[in-house]
């Protein structure tokens, strides 16, 4: 079996998580994330206007003085390429109307790009069912793992690696929202998601490997056996994510404004993925052997 040891660095391994896990724990702790309609409840409205004067810059500032003080504006963004998206409280649909029309006579012309109303009762319900999903799946993946590899410490070490890429993903949208405007939304729930099943299955091909080589040399102690592994499985890891990453990465890049932020969840959730089945989950392991040796040298 192989001489290098990646495992030795595990403790690096850990350091590495931790530079990307405190920053975004840091921000959503200060500023917590910019959550969207379909957590919150309320409308959201989004304009493309075409200027009366193109020499007239309307800022953020401007359009919030065109729209008045009703309904109550939760936030209202403007962007350079003369589009608005504003969140207010809930409105109907002849509220929507008469808001256009209050816009109408400062544009040339005012065109409703997308209308959604979300009640604050399905924004709370959609929350609590978000976090039963993600305990759900937490238990499920201990359960499952643990009997296919005839161990615990299986299952909880893919859960574990699971929970890094949900805080390293969470974290880094408290750091976007902030910085960035960018909302936690339904898409990114299925980002989410998405994460913690790439996570897993990246996860579970590493532990196979160690299985098997455990099978093939008996007699070789669980580091080795461990680090074979991780080098037999990296490479095809890293060609499996990398296809991955670039179509993310295009569709960030071309992709339109309602789906851009998914795209980037999906693609942080992507790297940090393949991070963390090998550098994370196979040193957790052996983290809990050693542990386990340990405790029995104690006895």
């Amino acid at each position: 079996m192989k001489q290098f040891s990646f495992t030795k660095f595990r403790w690096l391994y850990f350091a590495i998580s931790g530079l990307a896990i405190i920053p975004g724990m840091i921000f959503l702790i200060l500023f917590g994330l910019r959550l969207s309609i379909d957590f919150t409840g309320g409308s959201l409205l989004e304009l493309r206007y075409q200027q009366s004067q193109q020499s007239v810059e309307v800022s953020r500032e401007k359009l919030q003085e065109f729209i008045g003080s009703e309904p109550q504006l939760i936030s209202l963004q403007a962007s350079g390429e003369n589009k608005a998206i504003i969140r207010m409280a809930q409105i109907s649909n002849d509220q929507k109307e008469e808001l256009l029309t209050k816009l109408s006579p400062h544009f040339a012309s005012v065109e409703e790009l997308r209308f959604e109303t979300v009640g604050p009762t399905l924004g709370k319900e959609l929350f609590q069912k978000t976090l039963a999903a993600i305990v759900i799946v937490s238990a499920g993946i201990i359960l499952y793992v643990g009997r296919q590899f005839k161990s615990v410490k299986y299952g909880v070490s893919a859960v574990l690696a699971m929970f890094h890429d949900s805080l390293v993903l969470i974290g880094a949208f408290a750091i976007f929202g902030k910085l960035f405007g960018a909302e936690v939304d339904v898409l990114f729930v299925t980002a989410l998601l998405t994460t913690l099943s790439f996570s897993v299955h990246d996860t579970i091909v590493v532990f196979d490997r160690i299985r098997e080589n455990r099978r093939k040399h008996p007699s070789a102690d669980f580091e080795t056996v461990v680090d074979a592994s991780v080098l037999e499985t990296l490479g095809r890891s890293i060609n499996n994510s990398m296809t991955i990453v670039i179509m993310l990465l295009v569709l960030v890049l071309l992709g339109g404004d309602t789906i851009r932020w998914f795209g980037v969840a999906l693609l942080v959730g992507a790297v940090t993925g393949t991070f963390s089945s090998t550098f994370t989950a196979a040193p957790l392991l052996l983290l809990w052997d050693d542990i386990q040796r340990r405790r029995k040298l104690r006895k």
